[in-house]
């Protein structure tokens, strides 16, 4: 279980490629009703398109994940805290690129991804070229990821 955060939908909805992480992810892509409420937000404010995710896995914190996700919220915001309160319990992977996210979910031993991460596994399994993921990451920059990185090459090995 994938649990994806606002930044990753929105790095891949910003550059009309949504689609990929449906192809990449699969059924294993799982989000909560905390972080599409924040995209929606974006769509309203016309920071992001408007975005298909039906496709999506929707689910909320059971009662201990929601105990979890509420001491969350005091270091992260309520879409992280909420996708980081299920992966936790589930066994799960989050996907962010939230930094603060990110260093918690490694305290708790939480698998963690990201845009990057998911850039890397479409050219790994020949759904992008190497060139093709990075043309994405450079629009994505343009549009205001924060990426660490300007290309994927050194994550990739020069067969990709």
């Amino acid at each position: 279980m994938f649990l994806l955060d606002n930044t990753v939908l929105s790095n891949f909805a910003l550059v009309g490629q949504a689609s990929l992480l449906h192809k990449i992810l699969g059924n294993t892509a799982v989000t909560t009703t905390a972080v599409l409420t924040e995209f929606n937000q974006g769509v309203t404010a016309h920071r992001v398109p408007a975005t298909d995710w039906t496709w999506l896995t929707v689910t909320e914190p059971d009662p201990e994940e929601t105990k979890l996700y509420t001491n969350l919220l005091a270091r992260i915001n309520a879409g992280e805290a909420s996708c980081l309160a299920v992966a936790a319990k589930r066994n799960g992977r989050l996907v962010t690129d939230d930094r603060d996210a990110r260093q918690i979910a490694m305290q708790m031993q939480v698998p963690v991804s990201g845009t990057l991460g998911i850039l890397v596994q479409l050219v790994e399994k020949k759904h992008l070229t190497l060139a093709e993921a990075n043309l994405l990451l450079e629009q994505m920059i343009a549009k205001g990821y924060r990426s660490p990185l300007k290309t994927l090459n050194s994550l990739l090995s020069p067969a990709e």
